[in-house]
């Protein structure tokens, strides 16, 4: 369950810390005083999308962090499948930071995390319900999701999918392969060409930097020729002087006879001997690549021809010779495909045909599935509304057999009658705002056996709803309550009594700024509260009285 949130420079919220505990916890408060502002930081902390919108003014960050404790074996499991190992009765802490730049950072038991691991990590322990999920039962194409959640169907809707979408892009490559016979043998005319002006190149990775090198030491040969010989006449000497090896070879000669009357300089003659051979190989080494040094005008055109059809071919079919390889070869396949389309299409059909058959035994199992949870579901919240103060209800699932889509073969879509004699009609054109509250209560009570979520929030649940509907609103949920954390956010007295845990939502102005708290309420100051909801800010005594008397009767 949710044991404690902390919020800190969030909207209008300054700094607070909720302590909650199982049972239902009923939050209250004036219009505006924030209440929407506690929904949106849990959403936020169970990693719901939000924005630097929410940080307080003149703040550099908001925070939220949330304590959940009483984690069960599997969602501990869970967690530690996640990278998250939990000891047995150890909490689980999350935080979400945002700050005024709108960056975003979260931590899980203090190890940093993703958003997506974050909501990853808190789902199912905590479910939010409010105005979002009435619309998606307004939505008939959304109900087949709250049957498939009650009679538990996932795994078999996952099997069906990758069964359909396997057969989807089979038939998307059914599709490529029909085409008109005027435009496949066009198409094959240009990919021919392609290839074989491609394979006609000849082309060789790495070829066109060769040719562009070969092309400047032709260009510059006798440039090089020059430089080359500077190096031999350094070396080796002109008419007018000695090189450098004949000199340096003099100075060896000297140095080694002055060695035999200074032995010390052994060492020296050693490494003037090294100098002067290793300046030998430095000549020969020149020598060698003098040798490719030409002046070839036929041999300068012919590599001129060649960079020029490497020029044309990267123009049309890529910036690199590499590019314009895997261009040949993407042609090829793809011709190769339509030369032997009349096969292949052949092979798809067959494949297509097992594959629609399989998807078809799923989606027939699936709508067997279905269809026997919809009859119990119907029935399960048929009974949830005739508590909720809808004695003539008559809920029902219509369902309708279609073509293989995503879903199978089912549309399914609420129907309801809530006056006898009137038939059953679609929810969303029958049901008003006050009935819708109640239904998707139900709903959720039926559902929430099934999904195994450890706290469920509701925000303004009792919407269009007022007297004795209210009153079996807060008594159901008092009843849900039992044994699990509900937190509801009400404006209804006869639901908020209902509660064992009461806070109110209350706001200030100090020093012309705008101040929330969230604080915990005792029995006198519960009565005030209810009794400022019912009648409203004049409180007299026996208003006083009553809430007295409507608590007192709801925590029998």
């Amino acid at each position: 369950m949710l044991a404690q949130i902390y919020i800190q420079n969030v909207a209008v919220i300054e700094k607070v810390t909720v302590e909650l505990g199982l049972g239902l916890n009923a939050f209250t408060g004036e219009t505006g005083a924030g209440k929407s502002i506690l929904i949106n930081a849990i959403n936020a902390i169970t990693g719901g999308r939000t924005s630097k919108d929410i940080v307080r003014t003149g703040a550099d960050k908001a925070v939220i962090s949330a304590v959940f404790s009483d984690i069960s074996d599997s969602r501990r499991q869970q967690l530690a499948d996640l990278g998250y190992e939990l000891e047995e009765g150890e909490d689980l802490l999350v935080m979400r930071t945002v700050s005024a730049d709108g960056k975003s950072s979260c931590k899980i038991n203090g190890i940093p995390a993703t958003i997506s691991m974050l909501k990853e990590a808190t789902a199912g322990l905590a479910d939010i319900y409010g105005q979002h999920d009435t619309a998606e039962l307004m939505a008939a194409e959304k109900h087949i999701a709250f049957v498939d959640g009650f009679a538990d169907n996932a795994e078999l809707i996952k099997e069906y999918r990758e069964n359909y979408s396997q057969m989807r892009r089979i038939e998307k490559d059914i599709e490529k392969l029909v085409m008109d016979e005027r435009d496949k043998e066009q198409l094959i005319s240009i990919l021919q060409y392609q290839v074989d002006e491609i394979d006609a190149a000849e082309l060789e990775p790495g070829e066109e930097e060769e040719l562009d090198k070969r092309r400047k030491l032709i260009k510059n040969s006798e440039k090089l020729a020059g430089i080359f010989a500077d190096v031999e006449d350094c070396m080796n000497g002109t008419d007018d002087g000695d090189g450098a090896l004949t000199l340096l070879d003099n100075f060896r000669d000297s140095f080694e006879q002055l060695s035999e009357f200074y032995p010390e300089l052994a060492e020296s003659v050693q490494r003037a001997n090294e100098i002067y051979y290793e300046l030998e190989e430095m000549l020969n080494d020149v020598r060698s690549y003098s040798d490719d040094i030409e002046f070839d005008p036929m041999l300068l055109d012919s590599i001129e021809r060649r960079l020029d059809i490497i020029y044309r071919l990267k123009r049309k079919y890529g910036g690199s010779i590499d590019e314009i390889l895997a261009f040949g070869e993407n042609a090829r396949t793809r011709l190769d495909d339509i030369s032997f389309s009349d096969e292949k299409l052949e092979k798809l059909k067959r494949d297509l045909a097992v594959c629609k058959k399989e998807a078809a035994k799923k989606a027939e199992e699936l709508s067997q599935k279905r269809r026997e949870g919809a009859k119990v579901f119907a029935e399960r919240v048929m009974e949830e509304l005739k508590f909720l103060d809808m004695p003539n209800v008559i809920f029902s699932v219509k369902a309708e057999r279609t073509e293989l889509s995503e879903n199978g073969i089912d549309k399914l879509e609420f129907m309801i009658s809530t006056n006898p004699g009137e038939p059953a009609k679609p929810l969303a054109k029958t049901a008003s705002g006050g009935e819708l509250s109640r239904i998707m209560l139900s709903i959720k009570n039926v559902v929430s056996d099934k999904d195994g979520v450890e706290t469920l929030i509701f925000d303004e649940i009792d919407t269009g709803v007022s007297g004795r509907a209210a009153y079996k609103i807060g008594k159901k949920l008092k009843e849900v309550s039992n044994g699990r954390q509900i937190l509801c956010v009400t404006h209804l007295a006869q639901v908020a009594a209902f509660a064992d845990n009461h806070l109110l939502i209350k706001k200030d102005v100090r020093n012309g700024r705008t101040f929330t708290g969230i604080y915990p309420l005792e029995r006198d100051e519960r009565i005030a509260e209810l009794a400022r909801i019912g009648g409203g800010d004049v409180i007299s005594e026996t208003m006083l009285k009553n809430a007295e008397e409507m608590l007192d009767k709801a925590q029998m």
